[in-house]
């Protein structure tokens, strides 16, 4: 399953992005979690201490992230005409959640536990001059490639708001977890986020976060409807974290751990939909190469698109490059 985590900024999103991740692997699941915030805080809340916290970029090592996923794909010439909507078809390399491969090998460290890649944060060089997007393009080429299969877990901190929506990731997950305070301005993300999300069919829930009485918990419910998942209340372990102290996750309040129970359930029983997620994949590539990629690599690249090919687990069966 490929979960991502949305939100208001300082809604909790990377907090409760982290917890989860954690709650996963200390139940047996295997996780891989990618911190595709602009703000790269995924590893700070796994526990790295300050020193630790910084990963070997995912953006530094896109041509070879390109030239590995290529395989011996014939539709793709070289892994630079490759973009970040460039879908996998038959001789690409798949990625599986727990496997050996140059592109773990490269930029995926164990941090609290928890196997991590980060899309690296902004550099002096980029500013005035890149985009958000420009960093998470080696995300949304790793998903478009990734094979998750039963009882696999792949969980992404996404960037606050609604900025995914400008581009095809927001398609790229299996479940979507908006983290919702109970107040106006984070509501609003959420009416905005579902506004989009409809159209596409995205499996959207809530979780509310900094939920203090059941006033607050009525205020979600006004607003947010059958979408409310549950909530996390007040915590001190959270605040203890947030400070800097990431204790043992049996130290978390067992109404909170709850919450971790009941998240992992709905995750659990969400139907994958790999035709859904290879359509989308192609309608994405198609509306990118036509606004600006084909433009860029001086070739249509719609041709790159293998219209008897999906993704899933099937797609391991076929042969690829060694």
């Amino acid at each position: 399953m490929k979960i991502a985590f949305v939100g208001k900024g300082g809604s909790g999103k990377t907090t409760l992005a982290a917890l989860f991740a954690r709650h996963m692997v200390e139940t047996g699941r295997p996780v891989l979690a990618i911190d595709a915030d602009i703000n790269q805080h995924l590893a700070a809340a796994l526990g790295a201490p300050a020193e630790e916290a910084t990963l070997p970029p995912l953006g530094e090592h896109l041509p070879a992230i390109k030239e590995y996923l290529r395989g011996d794909n014939p539709r793709i010439a070289s892994a630079a005409e490759m973009v970040k909507t460039t879908p996998p078809g038959r001789g690409s390399r798949l990625l599986r959640v727990v496997e050996e491969n140059p592109v773990y090998a490269a930029c995926v460290r164990p941090v609290g536990g928890v196997r991590l890649a980060a899309t690296g944060a902004f550099t002096e060089a980029d500013l005035g001059v890149a985009c958000y997007h420009s960093k998470v393009g080696a995300v949304e080429l790793l998903l478009n490639h990734l094979v998750d299969g039963p009882g696999e877990y792949v969980v992404v901190d996404m960037t606050a708001g609604a900025d995914s929506f400008a581009s095809g990731l927001f398609t790229r997950f299996d479940r979507t977890v908006l983290v919702c305070e109970p107040t106006l301005r984070s509501v609003g993300v959420y009416r905005q986020y579902a506004s989009y999300a409809r159209d596409y069919g995205v499996a959207l829930s809530v979780v509310g976060n900094k939920v203090e009485d059941a006033a607050d918990v009525d205020f979600l419910r006004e607003h947010v409807g059958a979408d409310l998942l549950t909530w996390v209340s007040r915590s001190a372990y959270v605040r203890r974290a947030e400070r800097g102290t990431v204790g043992p996750l049996a130290e978390l309040e067992p109404a909170n751990r709850a919450v971790l129970a009941r998240l992992a359930e709905a995750v659990d029983t969400t139907a994958q939909d790999w035709d859904r997620f290879t359509r989308y994949a192609h309608e994405f590539h198609r509306r990118n190469a036509a606004a600006w990629a084909n433009e860029r690599a001086g070739t249509d690249l719609t041709r790159q698109i293998d219209p008897d090919f999906v993704l899933g687990p099937s797609a391991l069966s076929a042969p690829v490059a060694g």
